[in-house]
């Protein structure tokens, strides 16, 4: 459990699907675009918290295809004094055979760093557990949405495997894979808070 937290209140969690509108991000072989794979994830993370026991407080940077500006989704999560943020990639390599989920913490030592490192690899082991994919490992970045975040909250970004990769993304074509790493992503976060 994070430490610091008030038990009683109802925790709050910041998630943010990735690109959207003009920006696809990464997009496959077969057309599978990143900016609709973390989006429907980011839906179904939304729709499984409402079903659930003792639903968390979540919000999304972005309900629709549509393009937010990195520091607009950053200050969400710092306006609303959020527990925890986590953003949602698909990762693109020149080469086909790259594979597998890495989860990035921000590089700058703040009071949030150890909180966030033990969410990536807590996210990182139930992914790769769950799905199979190939673990790349927990790695330190200075990507915007974690630098403008790391000094106010725990945060991380999830690359949720290769959409250059064949495998990976007819994994992600379909609608139960989805559902799946909603559920783990959900399952992780709440055993966190």
């Amino acid at each position: 459990m994070l430490s610091g937290q008030d038990l009683d209140a109802k925790k709050v969690v910041v998630i943010d699907p990735g690109h959207g509108g003009k920006d696809s991000g990464a997009i496959g072989e077969n057309s599978v675009q990143e900016k609709e794979v973390v989006l429907n994830i980011a839906k179904a993370i939304l729709e499984l918290n409402e079903k659930s026991k003792s639903p968390m407080e979540i919000y999304l940077t972005r309900y629709n295809d549509t393009l937010i500006y990195l520091s607009d989704r950053t200050k969400l999560a710092k306006t609303l004094k959020v527990d925890l943020f986590v953003s949602l990639h698909c990762n693109h390599s020149d080469n086909p055979y790259a594979r597998g989920i890495e989860v990035y913490v921000g590089s700058q030592q703040t009071q949030y760093s150890d909180n966030a490192t033990w969410l990536a690899f807590n996210l990182q082991a139930n992914l790769n557990k769950k799905m199979g994919f190939e673990s790349r490992g927990v790695k330190f970045a200075n990507f915007q949405v974690l630098r403008e975040t790391i000094g106010y909250l725990p945060s991380v970004l999830v690359e949720l495997g290769f959409l250059s990769n064949g495998d990976e993304e007819n994994y992600y074509s379909d609608s139960k894979n989805l559902r799946l790493v909603a559920n783990l992503i959900l399952t992780t976060l709440k055993s966190m808070l």
